[in-house]
């Protein structure tokens, strides 16, 4: 896939979130790595992906499977923050999303928080709101 990548930056998907979802690479930075998840959700099917990126001790009961399903379509991503002190991380965005059968945009706004774990950094949750 060399299309422009769905997260919204102006690179290549297979030089930008692809890199990341075929596990070719590991985000190098909270903000990739939430750019990141936000393409495996929009594109669907990337589960094993969200679950390898997800803080364990927050993702009790959520499956591949179960995280693989497209439930909505994932429309455009704007970052409005991004912040990290240490091994600690938050980033701030909007994601726009139509559901199925509706015609009208809707927006999530979500502060994702984010840890590094031995190198890696992963998804621990986010408060979000519509």
């Amino acid at each position: 896939m060399s299309d422009i990548c769905i997260c919204g930056h102006k690179k290549s998907f297979d030089n930008c979130c692809g890199r990341f979802l075929t596990g070719n690479q590991l985000a190098k930075t909270p903000e990739q790595l939430m750019r990141s998840r936000y393409s495996a959700y929009a594109l669907g099917g990337y589960g094993d992906y969200l679950l390898a990126t997800w803080f364990s001790a927050t993702s009790a009961g959520l499956t591949a499977e179960s995280l693989s399903k497209k439930t909505v379509d994932w429309l455009q991503l704007e970052v409005l923050s991004s912040q990290q002190k240490g091994d600690k991380a938050t980033v701030e965005f909007n994601a726009f999303y139509r559901e199925p059968d509706q015609s009208g945009i809707e927006v999530m706004h979500e502060i994702s928080v984010f840890q590094r774990v031995s190198g890696r950094w992963l998804y621990v949750g986010g408060e979000v709101t519509s």
